[in-house]
């Protein structure tokens, strides 16, 4: 399975909050809360990065309440694509 890097997940979210008119920080320690970026925003992230490898991605429910930081969105979708 191809995979993508942490700067390309990175770039993929920032284009899922560009489209929002807000704009991904440079701090990874950045709550996602203070950023705006919701359960829906994270959805639309899967699915871009689902196309870019043109694989889908298992996605675990409880892992995914344990996200608070952008850091937390890239470690994520590392784990899955690992997975």
């Amino acid at each position: 399975m191809a995979t993508l890097s942490r700067d390309q997940v990175r770039t993929l979210m920032g284009e899922v909050l560009s489209a929002q008119g807000k704009q991904l920080p440079a701090d990874d320690s950045t709550l996602l809360t203070e950023i705006g970026f919701r359960s829906l925003d994270f959805s639309e992230l899967a699915l871009r990065v689902e196309d870019e490898l043109d694989e889908e991605l298992n996605f675990d429910a409880p892992g995914l309440r344990s996200i608070e930081t952008v850091s937390d969105v890239l470690d994520f979708v590392d784990q899955l694509q690992t997975a």
